[in-house]
């Protein structure tokens, strides 16, 4: 029997979901009902907000975000029965861990060096997490991420583009975990349009257990208005809408996020202008004697290596250049990342740079 065959055989969604969450009878909000009307069900203030506003403000949003979802579907070539929204991706771990981890009783695995909140949200949750790390080149060890793997391991987090390294996680190894992990696996892509590796949001079908994590806040430029996505099988969504606030995504953030996909030509140019000053500071980085290693980035930033690190972090800050220091991370020590910024940017950083370099006569 293949794997992929025995894959379907072994995994259970229902067998993974808390029992209370299976027996949570939701929320039911006002919006869930009707949309239109004369709508005096909500105990909404009728006379609406104190300023003149586009939006209905005085309104709870939609709880379901059709339009949104539609659009984002659309964009993923997926259905928006696969589709969910929250407020940023933070939203949508915090979800997973609800569903599906029995707080004080089971685990996940997690590969350092990674996303911090999935460690922290495990931590809020009083879930056990054991730690795979990735390979000196930042790369996952499949056989030991299986190994790790205890009856009450029910989640597992991937990130490709991975944070805070910047590269694409081998493709065969996602698909091996995909293929034998019997829970269910997070692939966080937050920044898979800076990579030329295509979403696995296409491959949910094929695989049960998937759920892909993005975000509007990096390609699309909209880290503000914190909408966080989650696209994987419908009864794993279901679960999801199930648990969520019945008002989780606010009207301004629905019409900023709608509005973007009229602009995805320039979401598009701005991506590959991003690409190629991210190519530009990689070329100019490994130019300087003084930084020791540059990590091939698919994402937005780069992860470099520098002697005394923290000191070269410290005093770009105080000449107003803020990067983020990632020595303390598994294999990043003396570890900076430098987010791609704009030409103008780039070359303040890469001057104070050169200054602070010769200022510690590294």
């Amino acid at each position: 029997m293949n794997d992929k065959l025995e894959n379907a055989k072994i995994f259970d969604l229902d067998s993974l979901v808390r029992p209370n969450i299976k027996a949570l009878k939701p929320y039911r909000s006002a919006r869930d009902d009707f949309e239109m009307g004369t709508l005096l069900d909500a105990n909404e203030n009728s006379f609406g907000p104190p300023f003149a506003a586009k939006e209905k403000l005085n309104r709870y949003p939609s709880p379901y975000q059709y339009e949104l979802r539609q659009l984002i579907a659309d964009y993923r070539s997926v259905k928006p029965e696969n589709v969910f929204v929250g407020a940023g991706s933070d939203e949508a771990i915090d979800l997973l861990y609800r569903i599906f981890c029995d707080p004080g009783q089971d685990r996940v695995i997690i590969t350092p060096p990674t996303y911090g909140m999935y460690k922290v949200s495990a931590n809020i949750h009083d879930i056990q997490v054991d730690e795979v790390l990735l390979t000196p080149d930042f790369q996952p060890r499949p056989q030991k991420i299986l190994d790790a793997v205890q009856p009450d391991t029910k989640l597992l987090f991937l990130c490709s583009p991975n944070n805070p390294t910047g590269n694409d996680l081998n493709l065969l190894d996602i698909e091996r975990l995909l293929d034998q992990f019997t829970g269910i696996l997070i692939l966080d892509e937050a920044y898979i349009d800076f990579s030329d590796r295509k979403s696995m949001a296409s491959v949910i079908n094929k695989y049960p257990n998937l759920v892909v994590l993005q975000t509007m806040s990096k390609a699309f430029g909209l880290a503000g208005i914190r909408l966080g996505i989650a696209i994987a099988a419908e009864e794993i969504i279901e679960y999801m809408r199930k648990v969520k606030a019945p008002y989780n995504v606010n009207s301004l953030t629905s019409r900023y996020a709608i509005r973007a996909f009229d602009h995805l030509d320039t979401i598009q140019a701005n991506i590959q202008k991003i690409i190629k000053q991210r190519e530009h500071l990689i070329r100019e980085l490994k130019k300087l004697d003084a930084v020791e290693n540059v990590t091939p980035s698919d994402a937005n930033f780069i992860l470099f290596k520098i002697a005394r690190a923290y000191e070269v972090y410290q005093k770009l800050a105080e000449a107003g250049i803020i990067v983020r220091y990632r020595g303390d991370q598994p294999h990043c020590e003396n570890g900076l990342r430098v987010t791609v910024g704009t030409p103008s940017e780039n070359k303040q950083f890469l001057n104070e740079f050169e200054k602070v370099i010769k200022s510690l006569k590294l």
